[in-house]
């Protein structure tokens, strides 16, 4: 006797051997044995043999026509056998049922499945669903074909090309132009992402690192929608300040946020003014403005790319330019000038101050050597006050050093790029600059204090405050106020960049608060204040990683654009080294162990700016008891010391990019 029997969802036959009420012994055509439930045998019959009777009726179920057998079927619940009684007109052979078993089976939409051989015709409605369905599904599976075969070509369908990157950054997984660019890339081994690069779907590895950053954190776009109204005039009865002020930045800065006086002082001293730009006077919390900003959380910042955390309009009413008078959250220093400039007393104001200068590093730095601060040589412009808060920034680097128990690490360098043209098409200048110049020093270490000395103000105060602390070697920003060890104080709270960053924009608003006598805008159990820390974080270290990509890309350009082929390198551990006069860290795989600071000279083989690596083998070690490997700084500064290694020399670096400032010492 043969039997038919469902099997994991198949049907197969075999011969049985033996039974008992609850299962049967089978043997199949492969000469396998099977121990098979009762339950699971749909048919048995002794005639045609098995595998002939699957065959016969596969055959005969492919001419079924399933539109016909289901305007044949009951409309209640049937067996296989009724169905095959009534579509063939008489009791049903073997072959025969097994025909319409096999068509049911075949055809779910259809016919649902109730049991054991058992089914019901679809629903009208729920039928006509499913076949549209369907045919949706084949035109889209035509579609994809289609797709795939141009793209294998070399082609690009105007659907993917007219999508662009957006079909990686914002997926949809079940449409044709997707899965055929998922297929296609299988079949020629690559990633989707390079497919539609190559086919020209994505401009440039440029335009995919700013589109996706954009996808990610400027979904809605990058202008302020619904447009803010225009600043209000300044308040005229503030107090307008008996001071000159200046401020030291960089020509690219259009956000000047803080800017600093000296003026004398009563018994003798010195009164040194720290202006931190103060559009906390005009932004209250949650005004649509104070949303917008809080949702960007900080300015970006990118060679050849800026994305403000405040509009234009706002930014030229509150920022420190020279020639005008702007509110201003003044810290004015009573400073003893004696050899340790202390400091005896501190008062916070608000007020209006005029800017006298905006002072540029890369216009100065030639100029404003420690000799020449010492000397107050008079080609310096403001040599007098820039005298002065050289040696109050040297006294506040020694305090903050003794209470650190180390020096600050000396030689640190920043790198600045400017883009000459537009966008990808730009040459890129890349320029090396110490982190402790002299001008740099003054700005850092005075918003350092200034930052340090509002935070501890808050925090004797009892009002709440965004603090920003260092312990263990990991830095975290909360509400509640904590050492920075890194730094050397106490208390820490950014406030000193409120037109670039939110953190400041809040700190400032409840300074503002202290300042006048009048209740906080925020409390220190506030659940808004927790969300800010929060969002900033995971803003800030967005924007942050985006900057470094898009550092990396422009030097590797670099390396493009001046056909570079040979470099010197600085060990720093491992197979890890620093391309001198870069900020770009490669890996050399197959590096002999090198001691720290080793210098070497690497072969440039090529470089990849979409996942930005660089293929670097070593070509010689230098001779370390004959060239010493140089510190950081000293190698950034003094181009001649690498530019031998460099088969195309660089242009000569120009401007630095627009850097947020009061940063300096130890990463703060």
């Amino acid at each position: 006797m043969q039997v038919l029997f469902e099997d994991e969802g198949d049907l197969k036959v075999g011969t049985e051997l033996s039974s008992t009420p609850s299962s049967c012994q089978v043997e199949l055509p492969g000469g396998r044995r099977a121990k098979i439930k009762l339950s699971h045998v749909l048919l048995r019959f002794e005639r045609p043999a098995g595998t002939q009777l699957l065959q016969q009726a596969e055959q005969q179920a492919s001419e079924v026509d399933l539109d016909f057998l289901w305007q044949c079927a009951p409309q209640e619940e049937f067996g296989f056998e009724q169905l095959a009684r009534d579509y063939f007109g008489h009791e049903p052979v073997a072959v025969e049922a097994a025909t319409i078993l096999l068509r049911l089976y075949s055809s779910p939409v259809y016919f649902h499945r109730k049991g054991k051989g058992r089914f019901r015709p679809a629903p009208p409605e729920i039928l006509r669903a499913a076949l549209a369905a369907l045919a949706r599904r084949r035109e889209q599976d035509e579609q994809r074909a289609l797709f795939v075969g141009e793209l294998l070509a070399g082609r690009l369908p105007e659907a993917i090309r007219s999508q662009g990157a957006a079909l990686l950054l914002r997926p949809d997984r079940n449409s044709p132009p997707f899965k055929a660019v998922e297929q296609a890339a299988h079949e020629l081994k690559t990633t989707a992402l390079r497919l539609l690069l190559e086919r020209g779907a994505i401009a440039s590895a440029y335009a995919w690192h700013l589109e996706s950053f954009l996808a990610r954190c400027f979904a809605r776009g990058t202008g302020f929608v619904p447009a803010p109204a225009d600043p209000a005039p300044h308040d005229p009865a503030l107090i307008l300040a008996p001071v000159q002020a200046f401020s030291i930045d960089e020509s690219s800065t259009t956000e000047i946020d803080d800017a600093f006086s000296v003026s004398p002082g009563p018994d003798g001293r010195i009164r040194v003014g720290i202006h931190i730009a103060a559009p906390a006077t005009a932004i209250a919390r949650d005004d649509p403005l104070d949303v917008q900003a809080r949702a960007r959380m900080s300015t970006v910042y990118a060679p050849g790319l800026k994305i403000t955390m405040l509009p234009p309009a706002w930014i030229a009413a509150f920022s420190l330019d020279q020639d005008r008078i702007v509110p201003a959250l003044s810290l004015y220093l009573d400073v003893n000038p004696g050899p340790d400039m202390k400091i005896e007393s501190c008062t916070t104001r608000l007020e209006r101050i005029r800017i006298a200068a905006n002072l540029r590093h890369d216009e100065l730095e030639h100029l404003a050597t420690e000799s020449a601060l010492q000397a107050q040589a008079a080609e310096l412009p403001f040599s007098a006050e820039l005298s002065t808060l050289w040696r109050l920034a040297n006294a506040l680097l020694m305090q903050r050093e003794a209470v650190r128990g180390r020096p600050e690490l000396a030689g640190r360098v920043d790198y600045s790029f400017e883009l000459r043209g537009q966008a990808e098409q730009a040459s890129v200048i890349i320029r090396p600059r110490l982190r402790d110049a002299p001008l740099d020093r003054i700005v850092a270490e005075l918003m350092i204090f200034a930052n340090a000395h509002w935070g501890r103000w808050l925090a004797q105060l009892g009002l709440a405050g965004v603090y920003r602390s260092q312990g263990g070697g990991r830095v975290r920003m909360s509400t509640a106020p904590a050492p920075h060890e890194g730094l050397g104080v106490d208390h820490y709270a950014w406030s000193s960049s409120p037109l670039r960053r939110y953190v400041d924009l809040v700190n400032q608003r409840q300074l503002l608060a202290a300042v006048r006598g009048q209740a906080p805008a925020y409390l220190r159990n506030d659940a808004q204040l927790f969300a800010i820390v929060s969002g900033f974080d995971a803003a800030y270290g967005a924007y942050g990683d985006f900057q470094q990509v898009m550092e990396r890309y422009w030097c590797l350009r670099w390396l493009e654009q001046n056909a570079v082929r040979r470099l010197r390198a600085t060990v720093l551990k491992g197979d890890l080294l620093r391309l001198d006069g870069l900020p770009l860290l490669v890996r050399v795989p197959g590096l002999p162990v090198l001691a720290r600071g080793r210098c070497v000279e690497l072969d440039i083989l090529g470089w990849d700016l979409l996942d930005l690596s660089v293929d670097a083998r070593l070509h010689r070690l230098l001779d370390a008891s004959v060239e010493e490997a140089p510190d950081e700084g000293e190698a950034a500064l003094d181009p001649e010391r690498f530019a031998g290694a460099i088969q195309t020399v660089a242009a000569d670096p120009t401007v630095a990019q627009d850097r947020a400032d009061g940063q300096g010492a130890a990463g703060a």
